[in-house]
């Protein structure tokens, strides 16, 4: 789904493979391998997806 060489983009949906809990997230912001989440569960996360593998999910997880 998603690996170090991964395009993030504004809008996307995302999960952390590590932290479940967090839910369901939305890409806010990208610079370099600096990703800002706003994950359902947690706020705003920055991730360096130098490090941590962000999982692209489908619209179809969204909540509605």
């Amino acid at each position: 789904m998603s690996g170090g060489n991964t395009t993030f983009e504004p809008g996307q949906l995302v999960s952390h493979p590590g932290r479940p809990d967090w839910g369901l997230g939305q890409v806010q912001s990208v610079v370099g391998s600096r990703v800002t989440v706003n994950f359902h569960h947690a706020g705003k996360v920055l991730v360096n997806t130098a490090v941590i593998a962000l999982m692209i999910e489908d619209d179809s997880r969204a909540p509605s």
